[in-house]
C-alpha cells in the first residue's frame, strides 16, 4: 500500500518549511512570493497531497463542518432541503454532516452530543422533538451557533426559517371551496407540530371565509408518512368526503394507493390536496394539487442565516427570522363536485 503524502513530504519537495506550506494552503500565504505559492500548489496537485483533517482543525480552530439534524431523510422534502444547505456549504467550503433521527428524542440527543464532540461550527435543527432543555444542556454551554427550521417553535430568541403555513391552509381551503366541496376531511399526523397546526388553523379560516363550517370530527390522524397515509384510508372514507386536505404530500401519496385499491377515483370520486410540492407530486397519477413550499431555497436560506451567525460570534446580531411565502399549484387531483357526490 502506498504511503500517504504528508505535509512534511510536500514541504521537502517544495524546498520550504512546513509552516510556509501550511500558511499557503490555508490562504494565509500572501507574504510569500507568487513563485513559491505556485510551486506549493503545483506540488500539492502533483503529489496528490490531502491535508490532515484533524491537524487542519487545530491550526484553524475550525472543523469547517455544519451539523444538520432532520426527522426523516427518507422524506423527499428533507432531501431537497438538505440539497439547498449543501449548495451554500459548498460555496463556503464547509462540509454538512446530516443525521436523520426518526423523531426519536434519545437518538436526537445522541447525535447532537456527538456533533458537539466533533466541534462542528454550527447546527441546523429541523426536528420537532428537540426541546428547550436539550438545547440548553447540550448546545448553549458550548456556544455553538444554531438555527431552527420550520417544525421547531419551542424557543423565542433563536434564528429561524419557516414558511407561511397558515396562508397555505387558507389557499387549500379556498381552492376546494371554489370547486364546490363541503364535505372535507383534514388528514393530519397523530402528534401535529406547530407548523401543521397552523395549516389546519388556516384551512379552517379559509373555509369559514367561504361560508363553510368545518366538521371537527372530520380530522383523521395517522403517522406522517406514505405508509400512514395508506393505512388510514378506510378512516378517511368513513366520513364520506368529496375532498381531502393532507398535511403533507407523503400522506396524499399513501392515500392514493389506498384509494386505488378500493376503486375510488381521484378526482372523479374524491379530490385530494397535499402540502409541500415535493418532486413526486408531478409524477404520481393524477398529478397532485398541492401547496408549494420553496424547499431548496429554504435550505439555502437556513444555511445562509447560520453562516451569518457563525461569523458574528464576536459581534451582536439581532435574531434572524425569515418566513417565506407559499402558493397553490393546481394539477389534476382536484375537480368540481359532481352532481352525484
Amino acid at each position: 500500500m502506498a504511503k500517504k503524502v504528508t505535509i512534511k513530504d510536500l514541504a521537502k519537495a517544495a524546498g520550504v518549511s512546513v509552516t510556509t506550506v501550511s500558511q499557503i494552503l490555508n490562504g494565509k500565504g500572501a507574504r510569500f512570493s507568487q513563485a513559491t505559492q505556485d510551486r506549493v500548489h503545483a506540488l500539492k496537485k502533483q503529489l496528490n497531497y490531502v491535508p490532515d483533517f484533524n491537524a487542519r482543525n487545530l491550526i484553524l480552530h475550525s472543523s469547517k463542518t455544519v451539523g444538520v439534524l432532520v426527522p426523516n431523510i427518507g422524506n423527499p422534502f428533507f432531501s431537497s432541503f438538505v440539497r439547498g444547505i449543501q449548495e451554500v456549504c459548498r460555496q463556503k467550503e464547509y462540509m454538512p454532516l446530516v443525521f436523520s433521527a426518526s423523531h426519536e428524542v434519545e437518538l436526537e440527543r445522541y447525535y447532537l452530543s456527538r456533533l458537539v464532540e466533533r466541534s462542528v461550527d454550527g447546527l441546523i435543527i429541523a426536528s420537532s422533538s428537540i426541546t428547550a432543555e436539550t438545547i440548553d444542556e447540550i448546545l448553549k454551554p458550548n456556544a455553538i451557533p444554531y438555527l431552527l427550521f420550520d417544525q421547531n417553535q419551542t424557543h423565542d430568541h433563536e434564528d429561524r426559517v419557516s414558511v407561511d403555513d397558515y396562508a397555505g391552509g387558507q389557499l387549500a381551503a379556498a381552492h376546494l371551496a371554489q370547486l364546490g366541496h363541503r364535505r372535507i376531511v383534514m388528514y393530519m399526523p397523530t402528534a401535529p407540530t406547530e407548523n401543521v397546526q397552523n395549516r389546519l388553523a388556516g384551512f379552517k379560516a379559509g373555509l369559514a371565509a367561504a361560508g363553510i363550517a368545518f366538521d371537527e370530527e372530520a380530522i383523521v390522524k395517522t403517522t406522517l408518512s406514505k405508509r400512514g397515509g395508506y393505512e388510514q384510508t378506510a378512516a378517511v372514507l368513513a366520513h364520506q368526503p368529496t375532498a381531502v386536505f393532507c398535511a403533507n404530500d407523503e400522506l396524499a401519496i399513501g392515500l392514493y394507493r389506498g384509494l386505488q385499491e378500493r376503486g375510488v377515483r381521484v378526482p372523479a370520486d374524491l379530490s385530494v390536496v397535499g402540502f409541500d410540492d415535493i418532486d413526486l407530486a408531478e409524477y404520481v397519477t393524477p398529478q397532485l394539487t398541492t401547496v408549494h413550499q420553496p424547499i431548496n431555497q429554504l435550505g439555502q436560506q437556513a444555511a445562509t442565516l447560520l453562516f451569518n451567525r457563525m461569523t458574528a460570534k464576536e459581534q451582536p446580531l439581532e435574531q434572524q427570522l425569515v418566513k417565506m411565502p407559499v402558493h397553490l399549484v393546481e394539477r389534476q387531483s382536484t375537480a368540481k363536485v359532481s352532481e352525484d357526490q
